[in-house]
């Protein structure tokens, strides 16, 4: 939830990107250089290495317990049934997008008020924004089935609520993954300016 959080967050500062450039510019360099980010950034590791830790250890649990049958959903909902069956791939895919992001943009870090150019340059490339549309899809998919398994895990989702968690995860998780699909085209298309 908090990774979720997170998202949230990085994106509504993607939108000021697009709406407000020149301030984003100088919130983006009030966030690198408070001494508080590098805190914020070892906990988000922290959470992210959990969270890897703990699907690693659930998927040898169920693989040593003989789980390795194919379930069939009782629910006729292909989006669920894929996005649950895809979180394998997808995982792998936002790792490896999160390891070509921060290469791009954190190690190193742009220059003092060039983040939004950087990230342009990076975008023009129809690769690498095919990319990042990609890793989008697949952060959909991962939300569509994640946020509902976090409230099964947390004892949350019973059958009187489990119709409205559904779908305000659902909701969320295209809002997120399509709000980050526009950015990529936004700012990949340059169509901001200062």
């Amino acid at each position: 939830m908090l990774l979720l959080f997170f998202l949230v967050i990085h994106l509504l500062g993607l939108f000021i990107a697009i709406i407000a450039p020149i301030p984003f510019e100088l919130y983006a360099t009030a966030l690198h250089s408070a001494s508080w980010v590098i805190m914020c950034e070892l906990c988000l590791v922290a959470i992210a290495l959990t969270h890897i830790f703990l699907t690693l250890v659930k998927v040898i649990s169920n693989s040593q317990n003989g789980s390795n049958s194919n379930l069939v959903s009782r629910r006729k909902n292909f989006l669920a049934i894929f996005a649950a069956r895809s979180q394998p791939i997808g995982g792998v895919v936002l790792l490896y997008f999160l390891f070509i992001h921060l290469g791009q943009l954190r190690f190193p870090r742009p220059a003092d008020g060039s983040e939004l150019v950087t990230l342009q340059l990076f975008l023009s490339s129809p690769v690498t924004s095919s990319f990042y549309i990609l890793s989008s899809l697949a952060l959909l998919l991962h939300l569509f089935h994640g946020i509902e398994s976090s409230q099964r895990s947390l004892g949350l989702l019973t059958p009187l609520n489990s119709s409205l968690i559904r779908a305000l995860g659902r909701g969320l998780s295209v809002i997120i993954s399509g709000g980050f699909i526009l950015v990529t085209a936004l700012i990949g298309r340059s169509m901001i300016n200062y």
